[in-house]
């Protein structure tokens, strides 16, 4: 219902924009705007959510508009340049591409902030009443991937139709994976934190990386295209509600939307590790990542509050252990790194060009 009443609340927000200037790819003008506009990711989604419902109570002032477009679409947005019709915050679930802050350059988007936020994990699981998992890392690989290894050691198209034909050890159960889209940051994380490290273990792709990475790089990222892995849009609740729905199903989304679902679904194990606030926390659990907003500094200033909303998303009430946010599924920071970033965002530090 929330996300139905911000989409009513953004489609009038734009509107009302237009007014302010037309703000295009690579334009530098910027009128006021009536509130603050973050996009991107849908595991971020819920976490500026709250920050937004916590800085209206507490500011007075127009309520934040939060936007679930994935972490590339909103990436891709605010990219598009400086002005009213382009959003002050991306939300993402992994770290902005060379590519991405190459097209924000390109288009005028020159002063970029990049604040992490938390931690969170990327988990597999199906309903409470389906079988148990113990995956290895290789397992995902060679259940996912579009080809895998052949008798030669050809890379040939994945024959695999259930899981204990991957690995014995595995249930006697179909292939069937709901997930994210291509413009999910929790899709390419999937795919950098699971799908690669998995086709590193096997030995015929280790050979591949070794002499060719960048086809290695493709064979790890491509997932399966015969409808054994289904693309499941961007809303991660979704796929939760498939799980109960579809029988011997498994599913990818983001550990928060894991906690908030615990009645009807479980984790499965990846490498012996279960994802839980601490294993993701230290580490230990294969699939954690880390979560960011990325601030458009030359909005700052102009957009209303733009930068007492940051502060309250970095807050100790908020981002702190403890806090508002890990009541709905963050990991927070360590302190220090939390203080770290807090003085990022309170300085409003310019990120670095990425590397990749």
């Amino acid at each position: 219902m929330t996300r139905i009443l911000l989409a009513a609340v953004s489609s009038a927000a734009l509107l009302a924009l237009g007014a302010c200037g037309d703000g295009g790819a690579g334009g530098s003008s910027q009128g006021p705007r009536a509130g603050i506009w973050a996009a991107g990711s849908s595991t971020v989604f819920p976490f500026a959510n709250r920050v937004a419902e916590n800085f209206q109570r507490t500011s007075g002032g127009a309520s934040p508009r939060v936007e679930s477009l994935g972490t590339g679409g909103g990436i891709q947005a605010f990219c598009q340049g400086v002005g009213p019709s382009t959003p002050d915050v991306a939300n993402a679930s992994r770290p902005m591409k060379k590519s991405e802050y190459e097209l924000c350059q390109k288009n005028g988007v020159t002063e970029i902030v990049e604040i992490k936020i938390g931690f969170d994990g990327i988990v597999i699981a199906t309903a409470r009443s389906g079988n148990s998992f113990n995956f290895r890392l290789q397992d995902l690989y060679m259940g996912l991937a579009k080809e895998v290894p052949g008798a030669n050691g050809q890379m040939v198209a994945n024959p695999a139709t259930t899981w204990n034909q991957i690995n014995p050890a595995l249930p006697n159960q179909r292939i069937q994976v709901y997930g994210p889209p291509p413009t999910s940051g929790t899709r390419d994380a999937f795919l950098e934190l699971g799908m690669a490290p998995g086709a590193a273990l096997i030995p015929a792709l280790k050979t591949i990386k070794d002499d060719d990475g960048d086809r290695f790089e493709t064979l790890a990222h491509t997932l399966r295209e015969d409808q054994l892995w289904i693309d499941s849009g961007e809303n991660d609740n979704a796929i939760v509600q498939t799980l109960t729905r579809t029988p011997g199903s498994l599913g990818v989304f983001g550990f928060s939307f894991l906690e908030q679902n615990l009645d009807t679904v479980k984790p499965e194990t990846i490498n012996g590790v279960a994802p839980s606030a601490d294993t993701i926390a230290d580490g230990s659990y294969p699939l954690a990542r880390s979560l960011y907003i990325y601030v458009k500094k030359q909005h700052v200033g102009v957009t209303p509050g733009l930068e007492q909303f940051v502060m309250e998303f970095m807050s100790e009430a908020a981002a702190g252990r403890g806090g508002y946010l890990q009541d709905r599924g963050l990991v927070p920071l360590p302190e220090t790194e939390l203080a770290a970033q807090r003085a990022v965002a309170q300085a409003l530090t310019v990120m670095a060009a990425p590397t990749k």
